[in-house]
Protein backbone atom coordinates (compact mmCIF):
# COMPACT_ATOMS: atom_id res chain seq x y z
CA UNK A 1 0.00 0.00 0.00
CA UNK A 2 1.22 3.50 -0.87
CA UNK A 3 0.47 6.65 1.09
CA UNK A 4 0.33 10.14 -0.34
CA UNK A 5 -0.41 13.58 1.03
CA UNK A 6 -2.31 16.46 -0.49
CA UNK A 7 -1.81 20.15 0.15
CA UNK A 8 -3.30 23.46 -0.88
CA UNK A 9 -0.01 25.38 -1.16
CA UNK A 10 -0.41 29.08 -0.37
CA UNK A 11 1.92 31.90 0.62
CA UNK A 12 1.09 31.12 4.28
CA UNK A 13 1.35 27.30 4.14
CA UNK A 14 4.40 25.13 4.53
CA UNK A 15 6.58 25.41 1.43
CA UNK A 16 6.39 22.69 -1.22
CA UNK A 17 10.08 21.88 -0.76
CA UNK A 18 9.81 21.53 3.02
CA UNK A 19 6.75 19.30 2.85
CA UNK A 20 8.19 17.18 0.03
CA UNK A 21 11.41 16.54 1.93
CA UNK A 22 9.50 15.65 5.11
CA UNK A 23 7.22 13.26 3.21
CA UNK A 24 10.08 11.56 1.38
CA UNK A 25 12.02 11.12 4.65
CA UNK A 26 8.94 9.43 6.15
CA UNK A 27 8.44 7.03 3.24
CA UNK A 28 5.42 8.62 1.58
CA UNK A 29 4.87 7.67 -2.07
CA UNK A 30 3.40 10.93 -3.37
CA UNK A 31 2.56 14.58 -2.87
CA UNK A 32 -0.57 16.01 -4.53
CA UNK A 33 -1.39 19.66 -5.25
CA UNK A 34 -4.86 20.75 -6.33
CA UNK A 35 -5.90 23.99 -7.92
CA UNK A 36 -8.48 26.65 -8.40
CA UNK A 37 -7.50 29.36 -10.85
CA UNK A 38 -9.72 31.76 -8.91
CA UNK A 39 -12.85 31.69 -6.83
CA UNK A 40 -15.79 33.67 -8.21
CA UNK A 41 -17.74 35.66 -5.63
CA UNK A 42 -21.47 35.29 -6.26
CA UNK A 43 -23.51 38.48 -5.86
CA UNK A 44 -22.28 40.96 -3.28
CA UNK A 45 -18.70 40.16 -2.14
CA UNK A 46 -20.02 40.21 1.43
CA UNK A 47 -22.46 37.36 0.72
CA UNK A 48 -21.64 33.80 1.73
CA UNK A 49 -18.44 32.27 3.01
CA UNK A 50 -15.43 32.29 0.70
CA UNK A 51 -13.15 29.29 0.65
CA UNK A 52 -10.05 31.34 1.32
CA UNK A 53 -7.48 28.59 0.87
CA UNK A 54 -8.94 27.66 -2.53
CA UNK A 55 -8.81 31.27 -3.66
CA UNK A 56 -5.23 31.64 -2.37
CA UNK A 57 -3.79 28.40 -3.78
CA UNK A 58 -0.63 28.62 -5.87
CA UNK A 59 -0.24 26.97 -9.28
CA UNK A 60 0.20 23.21 -8.77
CA UNK A 61 2.73 22.75 -11.57
CA UNK A 62 5.03 25.37 -10.04
CA UNK A 63 4.70 24.09 -6.48
CA UNK A 64 5.29 20.49 -7.59
CA UNK A 65 8.34 21.54 -9.62
CA UNK A 66 9.79 23.01 -6.42
CA UNK A 67 8.99 19.73 -4.64
CA UNK A 68 10.61 17.73 -7.47
CA UNK A 69 13.84 19.72 -7.23
CA UNK A 70 14.03 18.96 -3.49
CA UNK A 71 13.44 15.19 -3.66
CA UNK A 72 14.65 12.07 -5.46
CA UNK A 73 11.88 9.46 -5.11
CA UNK A 74 8.64 11.22 -4.18
CA UNK A 75 5.99 11.05 -6.90
CA UNK A 76 4.19 14.31 -7.68
CA UNK A 77 0.52 14.60 -8.62
CA UNK A 78 -1.93 17.29 -9.62
CA UNK A 79 -5.64 17.74 -9.23
CA UNK A 80 -6.40 20.09 -12.12
CA UNK A 81 -9.16 21.07 -14.53
CA UNK A 82 -10.10 23.95 -16.87
CA UNK A 83 -6.72 24.07 -18.62
CA UNK A 84 -5.82 24.51 -22.26
CA UNK A 85 -4.67 21.09 -23.56
CA UNK A 86 -1.70 22.32 -25.60
CA UNK A 87 -0.18 24.34 -22.76
CA UNK A 88 -1.04 21.64 -20.21
CA UNK A 89 0.59 18.93 -22.33
CA UNK A 90 3.81 20.97 -22.28
CA UNK A 91 3.55 21.52 -18.50
CA UNK A 92 2.99 17.81 -17.85
CA UNK A 93 5.86 16.74 -20.13
CA UNK A 94 8.16 19.38 -18.63
CA UNK A 95 7.56 18.42 -15.00
CA UNK A 96 7.83 14.74 -15.93
CA UNK A 97 11.23 15.52 -17.50
CA UNK A 98 12.42 17.67 -14.57
CA UNK A 99 11.34 15.08 -12.00
CA UNK A 100 12.90 12.14 -13.84
CA UNK A 101 9.54 10.51 -14.60
CA UNK A 102 7.83 10.92 -11.22
CA UNK A 103 4.74 12.86 -12.33
CA UNK A 104 1.13 11.69 -11.83
CA UNK A 105 -1.40 13.65 -13.89
CA UNK A 106 -4.49 13.96 -11.71
CA UNK A 107 -7.51 15.54 -13.37
CA UNK A 108 -11.19 16.13 -12.72
CA UNK A 109 -14.27 17.49 -14.41
CA UNK A 110 -14.66 20.24 -11.85
CA UNK A 111 -17.60 21.23 -9.70
CA UNK A 112 -17.62 25.03 -9.52
CA UNK A 113 -19.95 26.14 -12.31
CA UNK A 114 -19.09 29.86 -12.08
CA UNK A 115 -15.34 29.19 -12.18
CA UNK A 116 -15.86 27.04 -15.29
CA UNK A 117 -17.99 29.72 -16.91
CA UNK A 118 -15.13 32.20 -16.44
CA UNK A 119 -12.93 29.80 -18.44
CA UNK A 120 -15.51 29.49 -21.22
CA UNK A 121 -16.57 25.98 -20.19
CA UNK A 122 -20.22 24.95 -20.27
CA UNK A 123 -21.03 22.98 -17.13
CA UNK A 124 -23.33 20.57 -19.00
CA UNK A 125 -20.64 19.45 -21.48
CA UNK A 126 -17.58 19.55 -19.23
CA UNK A 127 -17.11 15.75 -19.24
CA UNK A 128 -16.84 15.61 -23.03
CA UNK A 129 -14.51 18.63 -23.03
CA UNK A 130 -12.17 17.05 -20.48
CA UNK A 131 -12.23 13.74 -22.36
CA UNK A 132 -11.24 15.49 -25.60
CA UNK A 133 -8.52 17.46 -23.83
CA UNK A 134 -6.99 14.26 -22.44
CA UNK A 135 -7.16 12.58 -25.86
CA UNK A 136 -5.52 15.64 -27.45
CA UNK A 137 -2.76 15.68 -24.82
CA UNK A 138 -2.10 11.98 -25.41
CA UNK A 139 -1.60 12.77 -29.09
CA UNK A 140 0.83 15.58 -28.23
CA UNK A 141 2.81 13.36 -25.83
CA UNK A 142 3.08 10.39 -28.19
CA UNK A 143 3.20 11.75 -31.74
CA UNK A 144 5.95 13.67 -33.53
CA UNK A 145 3.35 15.67 -35.49
CA UNK A 146 0.27 15.63 -33.32
CA UNK A 147 -3.18 16.68 -34.40
CA UNK A 148 -6.63 16.36 -32.90
CA UNK A 149 -10.09 17.05 -34.27
CA UNK A 150 -13.02 16.90 -31.86
CA UNK A 151 -16.18 18.81 -31.07
CA UNK A 152 -14.43 20.99 -28.43
CA UNK A 153 -10.70 20.61 -29.11
CA UNK A 154 -9.42 21.06 -32.62
CA UNK A 155 -5.90 21.61 -33.94
CA UNK A 156 -3.94 20.63 -37.03
CA UNK A 157 -0.50 19.04 -37.22
CA UNK A 158 2.00 20.50 -34.75
CA UNK A 159 5.36 19.81 -33.22
CA UNK A 160 5.30 20.05 -29.43
CA UNK A 161 8.18 19.05 -27.20
CA UNK A 162 9.47 17.92 -24.77
CA UNK A 163 7.90 14.48 -24.59
CA UNK A 164 7.36 12.90 -21.16
CA UNK A 165 9.94 10.54 -19.66
CA UNK A 166 7.22 8.01 -18.79
CA UNK A 167 6.02 6.04 -21.79
CA UNK A 168 3.66 6.36 -23.43
CA UNK A 169 2.91 9.23 -20.99
CA UNK A 170 2.45 9.86 -17.25
CA UNK A 171 -0.51 8.09 -15.65
CA UNK A 172 -3.77 10.01 -16.05
CA UNK A 173 -5.72 9.68 -12.80
CA UNK A 174 -9.32 10.86 -12.63
CA UNK A 175 -10.70 12.05 -9.31
CA UNK A 176 -14.27 12.79 -8.39
CA UNK A 177 -17.09 12.06 -6.00
CA UNK A 178 -20.14 12.45 -8.17
CA UNK A 179 -22.21 10.21 -10.47
CA UNK A 180 -20.07 10.93 -13.56
CA UNK A 181 -16.68 10.02 -12.04
CA UNK A 182 -16.66 6.23 -12.59
CA UNK A 183 -18.02 6.21 -16.16
CA UNK A 184 -15.81 9.18 -17.02
CA UNK A 185 -12.74 7.31 -15.69
CA UNK A 186 -13.50 4.29 -17.88
CA UNK A 187 -13.97 6.44 -21.00
CA UNK A 188 -11.09 8.86 -20.42
CA UNK A 189 -8.29 6.71 -19.04
CA UNK A 190 -9.46 3.28 -20.09
CA UNK A 191 -10.19 1.98 -16.60
CA UNK A 192 -12.49 -1.04 -16.38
Amino acid sequence: MHFGATMWFTEYSISPSELAIALEERGFESLWASEHSHLPVPGDPGDGELRKVQADVMDPFLTLTAAAMSTKMLRLGTGVNQRDPIQTAKLVASIDQLSGGRFLFGIGNGWHEEEMKNHGTAFATRQQLVQERVEAMRAIWTQDRAQYHGAFVNFGPMIANPKPVQKPHPPVIVGGAYPYAAPFSRETVGMH
